[in-house]
């Protein structure tokens, strides 16, 4: 994971998606298609810069928030704009189709 790609928990995760762009993966380490996401979303995070935050949560670790999200089957990403979430993408995610998502 690139150090632009923020790593979230319980703790901050309400206080991270409560302004702005945020783009949030759930996953977990043993998931094989999050093991193609990651290297997709540090791209991603690269060419849209201060545009977007693009975060990742732990469903292993922080089962409560995908619980509070619906979070059925992973690699899920949820975009969240000031706060509410805006849309929902199930499986591994192209680079140019989140750029354009996060850019528009």
């Amino acid at each position: 994971m690139s150090d632009k790609v923020k790593e979230l928990t319980a703790a901050d995760f309400a206080n991270t998606i409560a302004s702005g762009t945020v783009l949030v993966d759930f996953w977990a380490p043993w998931c094989g298609p999050c093991k193609i996401q990651g290297p997709i979303l540090d791209k991603v995070a690269a060419k849209v810069g201060d545009k977007a935050v693009i975060a990742k949560v732990n469903v292993d670790e922080n089962p409560s928030l995908a619980a509070q999200f619906g979070v059925r089957s992973i690699p899920t990403l949820i975009l969240f704009k000031s706060g509410q979430k805006v849309r929902d993408f199930i499986g591994v995610q192209q680079e140019s189709a989140l750029v354009d998502v996060l850019t528009a």
